[in-house]
């Protein structure tokens, strides 16, 4: 008895040891990454429901997310607090920033051998949008998705007015004559508008086509701090301008009646970004829409089918003198693959999901709407590089002033570019901060 009891008493005694000692040791520390987002609406909710998903996948890294106001007064808080070390650890951007932040030393860059140990390779995503994340050399983001300037259209509308074909979609448009014959047509044959945008003014949907329309000309409108674009510039406003003096748009209106005027059937057409998708979707599942539509790319009114665009990115904030640990940055990438690879639910907001892998998946290939203008990924045009460009930057804001006042009369097309260059000349000719 006093034989067998032993190795029974021995393995107790391990048993207890191992509890006590497990009790005893320290317990891994949960990292928390502190994100800063310009995120709001429908890509807010997607966000938050990425990062809630992320967290209940693990337990090693915790992120809290904070919204910010988009636009100019994100920038300048995150410029702000990222320069005196109080920035969050990552924060979502758009990449026609990168020039400004990584420029101004806002951003830090992220080696290759960080992005390896996360799993992450350049070659993993769509190639402009990882080019456009690259700034001197270095890469500043990674891409999230493009969302671009597309082509929406109400196939009861568009039906009346001659303009599909025999399986209900909209018949090939090729020239800008062709698409303003469209509008024209649209207009006469249907009591609506045929075309509904953003026009207001300090709105930024007239420069985004205004750019689109050159690119497709093969026509530049900065280089080097000179303007480019030459009597194109004055020409190609003036077609934008003809659809609205004559009467097949609406001058004037501000994005929520611009909207509103397609999703109450009162416009064949709109030209507007992929991230009025989900609100189309909503609709058309309530029944509350009242028509169905399609969506193409922006279509190819001169040599080339460009669309402007731009892309949302992940990046780490500088925060000299208390810069990120390698914990840290290993945190925030582990969140940032996590997000890449699941962005498939981000593309249900209408973007086109940068990382390759998901982006070329069948899924993807069969997500509607977004198949019908999946292509667009590839003729995508960015701002112009430089310190002043890119998404509610100062340059927009000057282009906003001045662009739109052609399409109601308070200027001439060649007086508003004039106006625009004049006054943005300024700011060229300055040198590129650094913050």
């Amino acid at each position: 008895m006093a034989r067998r009891g032993f190795p029974r008493a021995a393995a107790l005694v391990a048993t207890l040891f191992l509890v006590l000692a497990g009790v005893c040791a320290p317990a891994r520390a949960q990292v928390e990454v502190r994100m800063w987002t310009l995120l709001s609406g429908g890509d807010g909710a997607r966000m938050r429901s990425l990062v809630d998903d992320f967290n209940a996948s693990q337990h090693d890294v915790r992120v809290v997310s904070t919204t910010l106001r988009w636009g100019e007064p994100f920038y300048t808080k995150l410029i702000t607090a990222s320069v005196v070390g109080a920035g969050p650890d990552v924060a979502t951007i758009h990449l026609s920033r990168i020039v400004n932040l990584a420029g101004g030393g806002v951003l830090r860059p992220i080696s290759l051998a960080e992005l390896a140990a996360a799993g992450l390779r350049g070659d993993d995503y769509l190639a402009r949008q990882w080019a456009k994340a690259q700034y001197e050399g270095r890469t500043y983001a990674v891409p999230l998705d493009v969302h671009p300037l597309v082509l929406y259209y109400n196939k009861t509308l568009a039906g009346k007015a001659g303009l599909l074909d025999a399986g209900g979609n909209l018949r090939p448009i090729v020239g800008v004559d062709a698409l303003t014959d469209a509008f024209r047509a649209a207009t006469e044959r249907t009591g609506r508008r045929g075309l509904t945008m953003e026009s207001s003014q300090s709105s930024y949907a007239i420069w985004r086509l205004w750019l689109a329309m050159l690119a497709q000309q093969n026509v530049t409108i900065i280089r080097d701090g000179r303007f480019t674009y030459g009597p194109a510039g004055a020409a190609t406003l003036a077609r934008i301008s003809d659809w609205f003096t004559r009467g097949y748009a609406q001058a004037g209106l501000d994005y929520p009646a611009s909207t509103s005027q397609f999703m109450g059937g009162n416009a064949a057409f709109m030209l507007n970004g992929v991230w009025e998708v989900p609100e189309l979707v909503r609709a058309t599942k309530a029944g509350t829409l009242g028509f169905d539509y399609g969506i193409v790319p922006l279509p190819r009114m001169y040599a080339n089918a460009s669309t402007w665009a731009d892309s949302h990115g992940f990046a780490l904030p500088a925060n000299p003198g208390h810069e990120p640990s390698p914990a840290k940055v290993r945190a925030v990438l582990r969140f940032v693959t996590y997000v890449s690879k699941h962005s498939l639910g981000w593309a249900e907001g209408g973007h086109i999901p940068a990382y390759r892998p998901v982006a070329e998946s069948e899924a993807a290939k069969s997500l509607m709407p977004n198949a019908l203008y999946a292509q667009a990924a590839h003729d995508v045009v960015y701002d112009p590089d430089g310190w002043y460009m890119g998404a509610a930057g100062p340059l927009e804001a000057i282009a906003s002033k001045f662009l739109p006042a052609a399409l109601y009369g308070y200027l001439t097309p060649a007086q508003a570019v004039h106006r625009f260059e004049t006054e943005a000349a300024r700011l060229v000719r300055k040198r590129p901060p650094r913050y």
